[in-house]
């Protein structure tokens, strides 16, 4: 059964950091594009940053420079790494892996970030 299970989302102030983890099972992980995504109240969800088979990362242009994606291949792990973190960071984010061999996607169930003094 696949599966994708996000955590370390958590209430930080501006300015702070966080970072959110996507544990894969149940998927060859070495062949999915992993990707994070956020939705805020009211909005529709939005692509955040990708990191595809090579490794090759890119990212929308409002988290540039202040988000970092990684995996580690051994643990089936995909990271989010956040800085200088703005309250319109704040949503639900969601992680996402596509397999590169059949073309299915699987999200996760999301995990909250919320950023406010």
């Amino acid at each position: 059964q696949v599966q994708l299970v996000e955590s370390g989302g958590d209430l930080v102030q501006p300015g702070g950091s966080l970072r959110l983890s996507c544990a894969a099972s149940g998927i060859i992980f070495s062949r999915n594009v992993l990707g994070w995504y956020r939705q805020a109240p009211g909005n529709q969800r939005e692509w955040v940053a990708t990191i595809n088979v090579g490794g090759i990362t890119t990212y929308t242009d409002s988290v540039k420079d202040r988000f970092i994606i990684s995996r580690e291949i051994a643990e089936s792990t995909v990271y989010l790494q956040m800085y200088s973190l703005k309250p319109e960071d704040t949503a639900v984010y969601y992680c996402k892996a596509r397999d590169t061999g059949t073309g299915l996607a699987k999200w996760g169930q999301g995990t909250q970030v919320t950023v406010s003094s």
